[in-house]
């Protein structure tokens, strides 16, 4: 039944052909399967119970948690042996909304350690693997919750995005990875990484189950400052495919082959699977045209996100000491014991970003490290909005292309000459803007992705031309294995 989508679960739920605790039973069951596979989960609630199925769309319909959102009385590591015993007494504001709705927790998903890592192999638990092929990575940091909905688990994981953490592991993991307009869900509850650049989301297997997840979540909350009012806004009403007329486009010097001297046959496969899609939203009446960009400030967004990125992170976990929150280290005084936790507890990843954001926040440094990249965000951010006010999103492939390999692969701060296609997604971060992936063909029996993103609060928009280019390919509601080229 888990292989169904949202629309479709509930139907049988109010028709009595299923029951909610029958789906319960079997998204445990399946999530007993996946962690031997996959090692998605860093806790399976066994005692999880059904809720009454009522007219909303999610009642009775299990659902996972990214480990980094807070969940009342269930253990909430991040992926960090720092926070390994950790149980919140509260819940994120985004799964308080969910279940208010009906909707039932299932599991916690594995991330990578705190959200800051981009390969789904540094998480406390072990190294994170892709359903479609468990030699491969799912990316990161949502590869938990990727991989489980990939495998069928259930229709939908939550996710959280600070640089692509949401949308790469969609694209992976063939399935759809969508995340809002800054501040439309509310950060409350999710443990901080960079607090400029965290978005809630969502990761399902069609763009309408993202929608109905999000209206759910979404809306002002006053435990969040950045949250905003979104009540006028209905994500799934809003869609019905007609995108006659819509202006897209896309960064010349990211697709170009030209700018990858040593393009392998799989990336050529992966842009020509690209172009292939663009023509079918030109046979929907969408107009797509090329932009050019400045190379240098494209070959940049690495340098800035890592800037950035690394001094808020530096900043928000000041206070995993080992006093206040895990178990304490091992010292004569405090001091010592703090250095004892912080050594010990930290992947050798999540210590690289500490020492690089205190070296960026340092007051000789502050000028050229971080407000310059403030300054060069703010430069791509408004050459974005005035592209924004000629056109309604901009439509790139997710990388170069399927997942890579474990073996040998490292979660680096620093990328090769890929950079300009495996790095853009952090546009959307940058700006708040809303950004959505879904899948768009195969490589070699393995998925690939193709991302939509628009001006903020104009979510609306870029859900509907993501669902008109779903509607015109066979890639919806994939499960893990059931479907090749």
């Amino acid at each position: 039944m888990m292989d169904k989508t949202i629309e479709e679960l509930h139907d049988l739920l109010i028709n009595k052909k299923v029951t909610s605790k029958e789906l319960v039973e079997e998204a445990l069951k399946k999530s007993h399967e996946v962690e031997a596979s996959c090692n998605a989960f860093v806790t399976i609630l066994d005692d999880a119970k059904e809720t009454e199925v009522t007219d909303d769309l999610l009642s009775g319909i299990p659902f996972g948690v990214k480990d980094n959102y807070s969940t009342k009385d269930i253990l909430t590591t991040g992926s960090s042996n720092t926070l390994k015993d950790y149980v919140p007494f509260f819940d994120a504001t985004a799964v308080r909304k969910l279940k208010e709705h009906g909707a039932i927790v299932v599991n916690k998903t594995a991330l990578d350690e705190f959200g800051m890592g981009g390969t789904g192999t540094t998480a406390h638990t072990g190294v994170i693997r892709n359903p479609w092929d468990l030699d491969r990575m799912c990316a990161g940091s949502s590869s938990g919750s990727a991989a489980a909905v990939a495998a069928g688990v259930y229709p939908y994981a939550l996710g959280s995005d600070t640089g692509d953490s949401i949308r790469k592991p969609a694209a992976f993991c063939g399935i759809v990875g969508y995340k809002p307009t800054y501040g439309m869900i509310s950060r409350y509850g999710l443990f901080p990484f960079a607090s400029s650049l965290d978005h809630c989301g969502v990761l399902t297997r069609s763009v309408k189950d993202a929608a109905i997840v999000v209206d759910a979540m979404k809306g002002i909350d006053e435990l969040d400052m950045t949250s905003w009012d979104s009540k006028d806004i209905n994500l799934y009403k809003s869609i019905d495919g007609n995108v006659k007329g819509k202006k897209l486009f896309y960064i010349k010097e990211i697709v170009d082959l030209e700018n990858y001297p040593d393009a392998t046959d799989e990336l050529k496969k992966h842009l020509e699977i690209y172009h292939q899609a663009l023509d079918k939203l030109r046979d929907l009446g969408v107009s797509i045209e090329e932009v050019s960009i400045e190379k240098n400030i494209l070959n940049a967004l690495p340098s800035v996100y890592v800037c950035l990125s690394c001094a808020e992170a530096t900043s928000n976990m000041s206070n995993l000491t080992g006093i206040i929150f895990g178990p304490r280290g091992k010292g004569d005084n405090v001091m010592d014991m703090m250095k004892d936790h912080r050594t010990k507890g930290f992947s050798p990843l999540i210590k690289r970003r500490f020492v690089i954001g205190s070296f960026i926040l340092q007051k000789e440094n502050q000028e050229r490290y971080f407000l310059n990249a403030a300054r060069l965000r703010r430069i791509i951010v408004d050459k974005m909005k005035d592209l924004f006010k000629k056109y309604d999103a901009l439509i790139l492939p997710v990388s170069t292309g399927v997942a890579p390999y474990i073996d040998g692969s490292k979660d680096e701060l620093t990328k090769d000459n890929t950079a300009l296609l495996e790095e853009h997604l952090q546009i959307g971060n940058f700006g708040g803007f809303p950004s959505i992936t879904i899948p768009d063909g195969f490589i070699n029996s393995l998925p690939v992705g193709i991302n939509i993103t628009g001006n903020c609060y104009d979510d609306a928009n870029v859900l509907n031309i993501a669902y008109a280019l779903e509607s015109q390919m066979n890639y919806k509601n994939m499960i893990a294995g059931g479907r090749h080229e």
